[in-house]
Protein backbone atom coordinates (compact mmCIF):
# COMPACT_ATOMS: atom_id res chain seq x y z
CA UNK A 1 0.00 0.00 0.00
CA UNK A 2 1.21 3.57 -0.67
CA UNK A 3 1.59 5.75 2.55
CA UNK A 4 1.17 8.60 3.27
CA UNK A 5 4.15 9.71 2.49
CA UNK A 6 3.83 13.67 3.83
CA UNK A 7 3.65 12.92 7.07
CA UNK A 8 6.91 11.04 7.66
CA UNK A 9 7.95 14.70 8.45
CA UNK A 10 5.20 15.66 11.03
CA UNK A 11 5.93 15.99 14.26
CA UNK A 12 2.33 13.97 15.91
CA UNK A 13 3.20 15.52 19.13
CA UNK A 14 1.65 18.66 18.03
CA UNK A 15 -1.95 17.61 18.48
CA UNK A 16 -3.77 16.14 21.07
CA UNK A 17 -4.28 12.38 21.10
CA UNK A 18 -6.06 10.49 19.71
CA UNK A 19 -6.70 13.37 16.56
CA UNK A 20 -7.35 13.15 13.10
CA UNK A 21 -4.95 15.22 10.86
CA UNK A 22 -5.55 15.91 7.31
CA UNK A 23 -3.13 17.43 4.76
CA UNK A 24 -5.11 19.68 2.77
CA UNK A 25 -2.54 19.62 0.34
CA UNK A 26 -3.08 15.74 -0.42
CA UNK A 27 -6.83 16.58 -0.72
CA UNK A 28 -6.28 19.35 -3.44
CA UNK A 29 -3.76 17.09 -5.54
CA UNK A 30 -6.43 14.30 -5.16
CA UNK A 31 -9.09 16.98 -6.02
CA UNK A 32 -6.98 17.98 -9.02
CA UNK A 33 -6.74 14.80 -10.38
CA UNK A 34 -10.41 14.36 -10.52
CA UNK A 35 -10.75 17.76 -12.46
CA UNK A 36 -8.39 16.89 -15.02
CA UNK A 37 -10.99 13.84 -15.64
CA UNK A 38 -13.80 16.25 -15.82
CA UNK A 39 -12.22 19.01 -17.71
CA UNK A 40 -10.85 16.40 -20.27
CA UNK A 41 -14.29 13.50 -20.04
CA UNK A 42 -17.24 16.48 -19.42
CA UNK A 43 -18.24 14.16 -16.56
CA UNK A 44 -19.12 15.84 -13.52
CA UNK A 45 -17.80 14.64 -10.23
CA UNK A 46 -19.50 14.96 -6.62
CA UNK A 47 -18.21 14.43 -3.53
CA UNK A 48 -19.60 11.67 -1.26
CA UNK A 49 -20.27 12.90 2.14
CA UNK A 50 -20.71 9.29 3.43
CA UNK A 51 -17.26 8.81 2.91
CA UNK A 52 -15.85 12.32 3.59
CA UNK A 53 -17.90 15.17 5.11
CA UNK A 54 -14.91 17.54 6.76
CA UNK A 55 -17.15 20.59 5.66
CA UNK A 56 -14.15 22.93 7.42
CA UNK A 57 -12.71 21.80 3.47
CA UNK A 58 -15.21 22.69 1.68
CA UNK A 59 -14.03 25.66 0.18
CA UNK A 60 -11.50 23.73 -1.41
CA UNK A 61 -13.68 21.21 -2.68
CA UNK A 62 -16.06 23.86 -4.16
CA UNK A 63 -12.69 25.15 -6.77
CA UNK A 64 -12.54 21.71 -8.07
CA UNK A 65 -15.91 19.63 -8.03
CA UNK A 66 -19.32 20.55 -9.25
CA UNK A 67 -21.08 19.35 -5.53
CA UNK A 68 -22.21 16.56 -3.19
CA UNK A 69 -24.08 13.87 -2.81
CA UNK A 70 -25.67 12.48 0.03
CA UNK A 71 -27.77 9.67 1.79
CA UNK A 72 -30.27 11.17 3.24
CA UNK A 73 -31.46 14.23 5.03
CA UNK A 74 -28.63 15.69 6.94
CA UNK A 75 -26.05 14.58 4.80
CA UNK A 76 -28.06 16.77 1.64
CA UNK A 77 -28.18 20.07 4.32
CA UNK A 78 -24.72 19.86 4.84
CA UNK A 79 -23.88 19.86 1.21
CA UNK A 80 -26.76 22.59 0.86
CA UNK A 81 -25.60 24.57 3.98
CA UNK A 82 -21.90 24.11 3.94
CA UNK A 83 -20.76 23.04 0.25
CA UNK A 84 -22.46 25.79 -1.71
CA UNK A 85 -19.99 26.59 -3.99
CA UNK A 86 -19.03 24.52 -7.55
CA UNK A 87 -17.53 24.79 -10.41
CA UNK A 88 -21.32 25.52 -12.24
CA UNK A 89 -21.23 28.34 -9.65
CA UNK A 90 -23.28 26.55 -6.91
CA UNK A 91 -22.61 23.06 -5.19
CA UNK A 92 -25.07 20.71 -6.77
CA UNK A 93 -26.68 18.13 -3.93
CA UNK A 94 -27.93 14.96 -5.25
CA UNK A 95 -29.48 12.50 -2.77
CA UNK A 96 -29.98 8.79 -2.66
CA UNK A 97 -31.84 6.95 0.15
CA UNK A 98 -32.96 3.51 0.13
CA UNK A 99 -35.87 4.67 1.20
CA UNK A 100 -37.13 8.25 2.50
CA UNK A 101 -39.81 8.73 5.05
CA UNK A 102 -42.15 11.17 3.94
CA UNK A 103 -41.05 14.04 6.90
CA UNK A 104 -37.82 13.89 5.26
CA UNK A 105 -38.22 13.55 1.49
CA UNK A 106 -40.29 16.79 2.28
CA UNK A 107 -37.30 18.58 3.50
CA UNK A 108 -35.18 16.86 0.70
CA UNK A 109 -37.23 18.40 -2.30
CA UNK A 110 -36.50 21.52 -0.86
CA UNK A 111 -32.64 21.45 -1.31
CA UNK A 112 -31.61 18.76 -3.21
CA UNK A 113 -30.96 19.18 -7.18
CA UNK A 114 -31.27 15.72 -8.08
CA UNK A 115 -33.37 13.56 -6.18
CA UNK A 116 -32.95 9.55 -6.61
CA UNK A 117 -35.67 6.88 -6.04
CA UNK A 118 -34.87 3.01 -4.86
CA UNK A 119 -38.25 1.62 -6.00
CA UNK A 120 -40.87 1.97 -8.60
CA UNK A 121 -43.61 1.86 -5.21
CA UNK A 122 -41.94 5.22 -3.48
CA UNK A 123 -41.57 6.92 -6.81
CA UNK A 124 -45.11 6.63 -7.42
CA UNK A 125 -46.09 6.73 -3.24
CA UNK A 126 -44.86 10.19 -3.21
CA UNK A 127 -46.26 11.77 -6.12
CA UNK A 128 -48.39 14.13 -4.74
CA UNK A 129 -45.17 15.86 -2.44
CA UNK A 130 -42.74 15.30 -5.83
CA UNK A 131 -45.24 17.12 -7.97
CA UNK A 132 -45.81 20.25 -5.58
CA UNK A 133 -41.73 20.36 -5.52
CA UNK A 134 -41.33 20.20 -9.15
CA UNK A 135 -43.86 23.26 -9.00
CA UNK A 136 -41.78 25.04 -6.09
CA UNK A 137 -38.86 24.25 -8.32
CA UNK A 138 -38.94 23.63 -11.86
CA UNK A 139 -35.46 22.47 -12.33
CA UNK A 140 -35.68 19.65 -9.75
CA UNK A 141 -34.23 16.37 -11.18
CA UNK A 142 -35.98 12.75 -10.66
CA UNK A 143 -34.00 9.31 -10.83
CA UNK A 144 -34.20 6.09 -10.15
CA UNK A 145 -31.24 3.68 -8.99
CA UNK A 146 -30.59 0.98 -11.12
CA UNK A 147 -29.49 -2.88 -9.83
CA UNK A 148 -27.49 -4.09 -13.12
CA UNK A 149 -27.10 -7.71 -10.72
CA UNK A 150 -23.33 -7.59 -11.72
CA UNK A 151 -21.34 -7.73 -9.12
CA UNK A 152 -17.52 -6.55 -9.37
CA UNK A 153 -17.00 -6.09 -5.24
CA UNK A 154 -14.74 -8.10 -3.55
CA UNK A 155 -16.16 -8.20 0.24
CA UNK A 156 -20.02 -9.19 0.46
CA UNK A 157 -20.69 -6.20 3.18
CA UNK A 158 -19.97 -3.81 -0.05
CA UNK A 159 -21.50 -5.98 -2.42
CA UNK A 160 -24.77 -3.72 -3.64
CA UNK A 161 -25.89 -6.61 -6.31
CA UNK A 162 -25.62 -9.43 -4.17
CA UNK A 163 -28.12 -11.41 -4.48
CA UNK A 164 -30.95 -9.89 -2.21
CA UNK A 165 -29.37 -6.69 -2.38
CA UNK A 166 -32.02 -3.82 -1.07
CA UNK A 167 -30.02 -1.30 -3.04
CA UNK A 168 -31.30 -0.75 -6.24
CA UNK A 169 -34.34 -1.93 -8.85
CA UNK A 170 -33.26 -4.92 -10.63
CA UNK A 171 -33.27 -4.46 -14.41
CA UNK A 172 -36.27 -7.23 -14.79
CA UNK A 173 -38.23 -4.73 -12.42
CA UNK A 174 -38.20 -2.25 -15.38
CA UNK A 175 -40.18 -4.20 -18.08
CA UNK A 176 -43.36 -2.35 -18.45
CA UNK A 177 -43.09 0.77 -15.82
CA UNK A 178 -43.97 4.17 -16.61
CA UNK A 179 -40.65 6.45 -16.79
CA UNK A 180 -42.39 9.75 -17.00
CA UNK A 181 -41.17 12.51 -14.76
CA UNK A 182 -37.69 10.62 -14.46
CA UNK A 183 -34.73 12.14 -15.87
CA UNK A 184 -31.77 9.71 -15.25
CA UNK A 185 -30.63 6.36 -13.66
CA UNK A 186 -28.02 5.93 -10.69
CA UNK A 187 -26.21 2.39 -10.36
CA UNK A 188 -23.23 2.14 -7.68
CA UNK A 189 -21.30 -1.35 -8.00
CA UNK A 190 -17.52 -0.89 -6.86
CA UNK A 191 -15.90 -0.25 -3.59
CA UNK A 192 -12.37 1.39 -4.24
CA UNK A 193 -11.81 -0.44 -7.56
CA UNK A 194 -10.19 0.39 -10.55
CA UNK A 195 -11.22 1.41 -13.77
CA UNK A 196 -11.71 -2.00 -15.10
CA UNK A 197 -14.45 -3.17 -13.13
CA UNK A 198 -16.09 -0.02 -14.04
CA UNK A 199 -15.92 -0.53 -17.89
CA UNK A 200 -17.76 -4.20 -17.20
CA UNK A 201 -20.45 -2.90 -15.22
CA UNK A 202 -20.71 -0.32 -17.73
CA UNK A 203 -21.61 -3.60 -20.42
CA UNK A 204 -24.14 -4.52 -18.06
CA UNK A 205 -25.68 -1.16 -17.57
CA UNK A 206 -25.86 -0.74 -21.48
CA UNK A 207 -26.78 -4.10 -22.62
CA UNK A 208 -29.83 -4.00 -20.36
CA UNK A 209 -31.07 -0.29 -20.33
CA UNK A 210 -30.37 0.27 -23.58
CA UNK A 211 -33.83 1.45 -24.77
CA UNK A 212 -34.05 3.60 -21.58
CA UNK A 213 -30.79 5.36 -22.30
CA UNK A 214 -31.41 7.41 -25.10
CA UNK A 215 -34.21 8.85 -23.22
CA UNK A 216 -32.47 10.16 -20.46
CA UNK A 217 -30.99 13.44 -19.30
CA UNK A 218 -28.14 11.86 -17.19
CA UNK A 219 -26.35 8.94 -15.76
CA UNK A 220 -24.64 8.90 -12.65
CA UNK A 221 -22.17 6.28 -11.84
CA UNK A 222 -21.94 6.51 -8.43
CA UNK A 223 -19.09 5.82 -6.06
CA UNK A 224 -16.52 3.35 -5.53
CA UNK A 225 -13.68 4.63 -8.24
CA UNK A 226 -10.36 5.14 -7.11
CA UNK A 227 -9.32 7.70 -9.93
CA UNK A 228 -6.86 9.31 -7.47
CA UNK A 229 -4.78 6.06 -6.67
CA UNK A 230 -1.42 6.43 -8.95
CA UNK A 231 -2.09 3.12 -10.83
CA UNK A 232 -5.84 3.82 -12.21
CA UNK A 233 -6.25 3.90 -15.99
CA UNK A 234 -7.69 7.62 -15.92
CA UNK A 235 -7.20 7.83 -19.96
CA UNK A 236 -9.37 4.63 -20.49
CA UNK A 237 -11.92 6.22 -17.93
CA UNK A 238 -11.80 9.45 -19.55
CA UNK A 239 -12.50 7.64 -23.10
CA UNK A 240 -15.53 5.44 -21.80
CA UNK A 241 -17.07 7.69 -20.31
CA UNK A 242 -16.66 10.87 -23.66
CA UNK A 243 -18.30 7.74 -25.12
CA UNK A 244 -20.83 7.01 -23.36
CA UNK A 245 -22.31 10.39 -23.43
CA UNK A 246 -21.34 10.95 -27.40
CA UNK A 247 -23.71 7.83 -27.85
CA UNK A 248 -26.45 8.52 -25.61
CA UNK A 249 -26.49 12.41 -25.51
CA UNK A 250 -26.19 12.46 -21.47
CA UNK A 251 -24.65 13.89 -19.31
CA UNK A 252 -22.48 11.77 -16.69
CA UNK A 253 -21.69 12.09 -13.17
CA UNK A 254 -19.49 10.21 -10.53
CA UNK A 255 -19.51 10.24 -7.01
CA UNK A 256 -16.70 9.29 -5.37
CA UNK A 257 -15.72 9.42 -1.45
CA UNK A 258 -12.37 7.59 -0.75
CA UNK A 259 -10.48 9.49 -4.32
CA UNK A 260 -11.43 12.92 -3.03
CA UNK A 261 -9.15 12.06 0.95
CA UNK A 262 -7.25 9.04 -0.06
CA UNK A 263 -3.85 8.93 1.93
CA UNK A 264 -4.96 12.55 3.09
CA UNK A 265 -4.82 11.91 6.55
CA UNK A 266 -3.81 10.02 9.66
CA UNK A 267 -5.41 8.92 13.12
CA UNK A 268 -2.79 9.71 16.07
CA UNK A 269 -2.82 7.62 18.73
CA UNK A 270 -0.59 6.98 22.12
CA UNK A 271 0.37 4.49 23.91
CA UNK A 272 -1.23 3.92 27.41
CA UNK A 273 0.36 0.97 28.82
CA UNK A 274 2.92 -1.87 27.73
CA UNK A 275 1.78 -5.08 29.18
CA UNK A 276 2.39 -9.15 28.08
CA UNK A 277 -0.26 -12.00 27.45
CA UNK A 278 1.28 -14.37 25.76
CA UNK A 279 2.99 -11.72 23.71
CA UNK A 280 3.20 -7.96 24.35
CA UNK A 281 0.71 -5.78 24.27
CA UNK A 282 -0.02 -2.05 23.91
CA UNK A 283 -2.83 -0.35 25.17
CA UNK A 284 -3.54 3.15 22.53
CA UNK A 285 -6.14 6.04 23.45
CA UNK A 286 -7.50 4.83 20.20
CA UNK A 287 -10.13 2.65 19.39
CA UNK A 288 -10.40 -0.27 16.45
CA UNK A 289 -14.43 -0.29 17.71
CA UNK A 290 -14.72 3.53 18.35
CA UNK A 291 -12.74 5.28 15.72
CA UNK A 292 -11.75 2.84 12.81
CA UNK A 293 -15.02 0.25 12.73
CA UNK A 294 -14.01 -0.65 9.02
CA UNK A 295 -10.96 -2.28 10.37
CA UNK A 296 -13.53 -4.66 11.78
CA UNK A 297 -16.49 -4.65 9.53
CA UNK A 298 -14.03 -5.30 6.88
CA UNK A 299 -12.17 -6.49 8.09
CA UNK A 300 -8.31 -4.89 7.33
CA UNK A 301 -5.54 -3.98 9.42
CA UNK A 302 -4.50 -0.39 9.05
CA UNK A 303 -0.99 0.56 8.34
CA UNK A 304 1.29 2.47 10.72
CA UNK A 305 3.91 4.99 9.73
CA UNK A 306 6.93 3.61 10.85
CA UNK A 307 5.72 -0.15 11.56
CA UNK A 308 5.99 -3.12 9.92
CA UNK A 309 4.61 -6.37 10.02
CA UNK A 310 4.31 -8.98 12.62
CA UNK A 311 7.81 -10.22 13.52
CA UNK A 312 9.14 -7.82 9.82
CA UNK A 313 10.88 -5.59 12.92
CA UNK A 314 12.84 -6.55 16.50
CA UNK A 315 9.52 -5.71 18.75
CA UNK A 316 6.36 -7.13 18.08
CA UNK A 317 3.47 -5.93 19.58
CA UNK A 318 -0.54 -6.61 19.67
CA UNK A 319 -1.94 -3.54 19.70
CA UNK A 320 -5.73 -2.56 21.19
CA UNK A 321 -7.86 0.05 22.16
CA UNK A 322 -9.24 0.98 26.08
CA UNK A 323 -13.15 -0.37 25.33
CA UNK A 324 -14.29 -3.68 27.23
CA UNK A 325 -14.70 -5.55 23.84
CA UNK A 326 -12.24 -8.18 23.41
CA UNK A 327 -11.95 -8.08 19.65
CA UNK A 328 -10.82 -4.06 20.06
CA UNK A 329 -7.77 -4.85 18.37
CA UNK A 330 -5.77 -2.95 15.42
CA UNK A 331 -3.43 -5.82 14.54
CA UNK A 332 0.04 -7.01 15.08
CA UNK A 333 2.96 -5.19 14.00
CA UNK A 334 6.55 -5.19 14.63
CA UNK A 335 8.70 -1.85 15.60
CA UNK A 336 12.73 -1.38 14.79
CA UNK A 337 12.49 -0.03 18.33
CA UNK A 338 10.60 -1.07 21.54
CA UNK A 339 7.42 1.18 22.17
CA UNK A 340 7.29 3.55 25.22
CA UNK A 341 4.69 4.71 27.01
CA UNK A 342 3.70 8.10 25.80
CA UNK A 343 4.84 7.20 22.58
CA UNK A 344 2.50 8.45 19.30
CA UNK A 345 1.87 6.29 16.25
CA UNK A 346 -0.03 7.46 13.52
CA UNK A 347 -2.63 5.17 11.28
CA UNK A 348 -2.32 5.86 7.68
CA UNK A 349 -5.46 6.64 5.41
CA UNK A 350 -8.03 7.63 7.76
CA UNK A 351 -9.83 10.48 5.86
CA UNK A 352 -11.99 8.59 4.23
CA UNK A 353 -15.13 6.91 5.87
CA UNK A 354 -13.37 6.30 8.84
CA UNK A 355 -13.67 9.71 10.52
CA UNK A 356 -17.60 9.32 9.06
CA UNK A 357 -18.28 6.18 11.52
CA UNK A 358 -16.63 7.54 14.79
CA UNK A 359 -18.48 6.43 18.06
CA UNK A 360 -18.20 7.01 21.58
CA UNK A 361 -19.01 3.42 23.06
CA UNK A 362 -17.92 2.99 26.38
CA UNK A 363 -17.71 6.85 26.34
CA UNK A 364 -14.77 6.78 25.01
CA UNK A 365 -14.01 10.41 23.93
CA UNK A 366 -13.79 10.81 19.67
CA UNK A 367 -10.84 11.71 18.54
CA UNK A 368 -9.81 15.67 17.80
CA UNK A 369 -9.91 16.85 13.91
CA UNK A 370 -7.35 19.26 12.50
CA UNK A 371 -6.04 20.36 9.52
CA UNK A 372 -2.19 21.06 7.97
CA UNK A 373 -0.76 21.86 5.49
CA UNK A 374 2.49 19.93 4.60
CA UNK A 375 4.05 23.07 2.11
CA UNK A 376 4.20 25.80 5.05
CA UNK A 377 4.03 23.16 8.23
CA UNK A 378 0.35 25.37 9.00
CA UNK A 379 -1.59 23.10 11.49
CA UNK A 380 -4.49 24.07 13.07
CA UNK A 381 -6.86 22.25 15.31
CA UNK A 382 -10.53 22.79 13.65
CA UNK A 383 -12.67 20.72 16.14
CA UNK A 384 -12.24 19.07 19.79
CA UNK A 385 -14.92 16.95 21.48
CA UNK A 386 -15.46 16.33 25.06
CA UNK A 387 -18.33 15.08 27.85
CA UNK A 388 -20.97 17.19 26.07
CA UNK A 389 -20.53 15.22 23.03
CA UNK A 390 -21.14 12.03 24.32
CA UNK A 391 -24.07 13.47 26.90
CA UNK A 392 -26.12 14.86 23.95
CA UNK A 393 -26.33 11.55 21.84
CA UNK A 394 -28.41 9.86 24.73
CA UNK A 395 -31.27 11.17 27.09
Amino acid sequence: MTNSKTFLQFDASRVPSPCFVVDEVVVENNLKVLDYVQQQSGARILLALKAFSMFSLAPLVGKYLYGTCASGLHEARLGHEAFKSGKAGKGEVHTFSAAYSEQDLTEILKISDHVVFNSFGQWQRFQPLIQAAKQQRPQLEFGLRVNPLHSEGAEPIYDPCAPGSRLGIPYPEFKDKSLEGITGIHFHTLCEQNFEPLARTLDEVEKHFSEILPKLKWVNFGGGHHISKPEYNIEGLIKRIKAFQAKYDVQVYLEPGEAIAIHSGVLVSEVLDLTFNAMNLAIMDSSATCHMPDTIEMPYRADILGAGQANEYAHTYRLGGQTCLAGDVMGDYSFKTALKVGQRLMFDDMAHYTMVKTSTFNGIGLPAIAIWNSNTDELKVVKSFGYQDFKQRLS
